[in-house]
């Protein structure tokens, strides 16, 4: 990295950088196969890169992720995993350590066993030259699963997902919060020494001064969002507008990482499982497909239809009735009427237009009936249709 006659780090051409990323990743890698063995390369599946500007909320909405994508581990935080006196030195003027340590310290977390399944990186990659080593860690991971594909250890490579996510609030706002940080940490710090109860909140520098404030906003414009944006044509990318109220940003997060099987799923089990439809697929139709099979019921099935349609107003209703406040009622019937195998799923079709959910379970039940000549029991089969069905109750006013 050269150095600009202000004395400020220049940027490297972009062939340096690549270069100096390839050096980097290489030296890493070769650490860690050393240390780990190449077969027990585990790393996560699903991998959130989560970036944002200073007081763009990626604290407060890092747990909402982790529920919405099912990760159980806590986030990796570069800035908690670089702790060291000097680095904490350069944190707190709003500069960035070096790249090796970070992506040394980062690799070695992410292959820690209880991130297999999926994780959350908050502040990873900062740099042009992390981005380049992601990239590396990308196609790494698909050169092992490759390398692997005929073994049984291709279990524990999967097809790897990286998402990058971006909140993002311009300068004014992200110094405003900063600030105001700042002053909820002083005075919950007095609170706690006052009272004895509680735990210490951190007192970042920047938190205090509006000038420092404004060179880590600067830091994360002219080096990390670039760095993000980068990688927009090549993972998925998602730019949430954090400066929204928190529920319409965790609205949008909520519908940027909606579940895709095609981006998830390993190719071969996505394509053995293309052929059954998509639950939001079949319900957009449902409504129609009620309606024109009660129709044909009524127009092809019409005695079978009404013997149905009585046997539910005459036998049923009222059971239902009794139950209005649970909204849940079961219903034994031995009736030979659903011997017929299409009467029960008029059954079902009539309950479902009607508002209600109904479903059938068959229970049979081998009765003693007589003995024979030389003492065998004999027996009858029984078949008793057990018919659920639940709506929404009622909704009783309590006196307190």
């Amino acid at each position: 990295m050269s150095t600009s006659e202000n004395g400020k780090k220049a940027p490297l051409p972009v062939d340096l950088e690549v270069k100096d990323a390839l050096l980097i990743f290489n030296a890493v890698w070769k650490d860690l196969e050393e240390q780990y063995g190449k077969v027990n390369l585990y790393f996560p599946k699903e991998l959130i890169l989560l970036g944002g500007a200073p007081g763009s909320g990626k604290g407060t909405n890092t747990n909402f992720i982790r529920e919405v994508r099912d990760i159980s581990e806590r986030p990796i935080v570069v800035s908690e995993l670089l702790d060291s006196t000097e680095s904490r030195a350069i944190k707190s003027q709003g500069g960035m350590v070096g790249d090796r340590e970070v992506v040394s310290l980062v690799f070695r977390k992410l292959l820690e066993p209880g991130y297999q399944g999926g994780a959350i990186l908050d502040g990873f990659p900062r740099t042009k030259v992390q981005v380049e080593c992601l990239k590396m860690l990308y196609d790494r991971m698909n050169g092992l699963r490759r390398e692997y594909a005929d073994s049984p250890q291709l279990v524990h490579f999967k097809q790897p997902t990286f998402h990058i996510m971006v909140l993002f609030v311009d300068e004014a706002e992200s110094v405003a919060r900063q600030l105001s940080r700042g002053r909820k940490t002083i005075t919950h710090n007095e609170e706690v020494q006052q009272s004895g109860i509680g735990e210490m909140w951190e007192e970042r520098p920047t938190d205090f001064n509006e000038e420092l404030a404004r060179n880590r906003y600067r830091v994360f414009k002219e080096q990390t969002y670039d760095a993000l944006v980068s990688l927009k044509q090549i993972f998925h990318y998602h730019f949430i507008n954090a400066q929204a109220p928190l529920d319409v940003v965790q609205d949008n997060i909520l519908h940027e990482l909606e579940y895709q099987s095609s981006l998830e799923l390993d190719p071969r089990t996505f394509h053995s499982l293309q052929s059954i439809p998509l639950a939001i697929d079949i319900v957009s139709h449902a409504r129609r497909e009620l309606v024109t099979r009660l129709d044909g019921y009524e127009i092809e099935r019409t005695e079978l239809f009404h013997k149905v349609v009585c046997f539910i107003e005459e036998q049923m209703m009222p059971i239902i009735v009794r139950h209005a406040i649970s909204g849940h009622a079961d219903i034994n019937s031995e009736d030979p009427l659903w011997q017929e195998h299409e009467a029960l799923a008029m059954l079902i079709d009539v309950f479902s237009e009607r508002g209600y959910h109904a479903s059938v379970d068959i229970w049979r039940h081998d009765v003693p009936e007589r003995i024979s000549s030389d003492g065998e029991v004999i027996y009858h089969r029984k078949k008793v249709y057990r018919i659920t069905v639940r709506f929404k109750g009622s909704e009783i006013r309590r006196g307190g």
